[in-house]
């Protein structure tokens, strides 16, 4: 079951002339963000390859699976700096 942001016709027209005005939304990890057109609201992210693919529900759960991640790696490595710099 694929799902797709589908805006009205005249700025899908503008984007399909002029190009998509990307803006990033969201910074999931140093690599991966998540990305959405100010015109029509297609969302993108990277993928695997570090190639742009449209956010699906699949690949929604795999960002947010994965900041989670990365987001309590990086307050242990902050946790471990701060008692190590005590001693």
């Amino acid at each position: 079951m694929k799902t797709t942001t589908k805006a009205s016709s005249p700025f899908r027209l503008y984007c399909d002339l002029f190009g998509h005005n990307y803006e990033m939304t969201k910074k999931v990890t140093k690599h991966v963000k998540e990305y959405t057109c100010k015109c029509c609201k297609r969302q993108l992210t990277t993928n695997s390859n570090g190639k742009l693919t449209e956010l699906t529900p699949k690949y929604q759960e795999i960002n947010s699976i994965l900041e989670r991640i990365y987001t309590n790696r990086m307050m242990r490595l902050k946790n471990k700096r701060l008692s190590s710099s005590i001693y």
